[in-house]
């Protein structure tokens, strides 16, 4: 009886923890959605004023390099890390819209591991889950709670068993 509660208490926790996951993976997406928005801004308006005077980007980041004046040196540096990033973001951003529910909770260590991953959990809100995904994982949580913690609580109770295994001896009157 014992067992079978704690057990249920260890599911239900596991159940509303792993919930929260498509939560979490969405407000993930949108704020990744608005960077890549943000950057695809400022990469459309370099190629915009590259193509005005005549050039394409790559010959318009060759001027900045060639320039004698560090900041201009420099901001051609910082443009082509802001290119890097959006086509990284980009690609992220297409490569989570298109997996699935397992994919995505297999990447969750990349979510976690990125500055937009961690300003996501600085600032999440947990959602009660309405969605089948978010019952799914709910489900899913609750199981693999019950089934750790109850075979936790059985491996703990091994050494307090009384008799199991071992040969009684029968006092007969005779």
């Amino acid at each position: 009886m014992l067992r079978r509660l704690i057990a249920s208490t260890g599911g239900i926790a596991l159940a509303l923890v792993l919930s929260q996951f498509p939560e979490y993976a969405q407000q993930y997406t949108q704020r990744l959605g608005g960077a890549v928005d943000e950057l695809r801004v400022i990469t459309e308006d370099f190629d915009r004023a590259a193509e005005a005077g005549g050039l394409d980007r790559q010959q318009a980041l060759a001027r900045y390099s060639v320039s004698n004046d560090d900041f201009l040196a420099g901001r051609g540096t910082s443009m082509v890390a802001t290119f890097q990033r959006y086509e990284q973001l980009n690609t992220t951003l297409a490569e989570i819209q298109g997996a699935g529910p397992v994919q995505r909770f297999q990447s969750l260590p990349a979510y976690l591991d990125s500055d937009i991953g961690r300003r996501t959990l600085e600032n999440y809100k947990p959602a009660v889950p309405v969605t089948v995904e978010g019952i799914l994982y709910a489900g899913a949580g609750f199981i693999m709670g019950y089934l750790v913690l109850s075979a936790l609580v059985r491996v703990c109770a091994l050494p307090f068993r009384r008799g199991r295994g071992r040969s009684r001896i029968r006092v007969t009157r005779a």
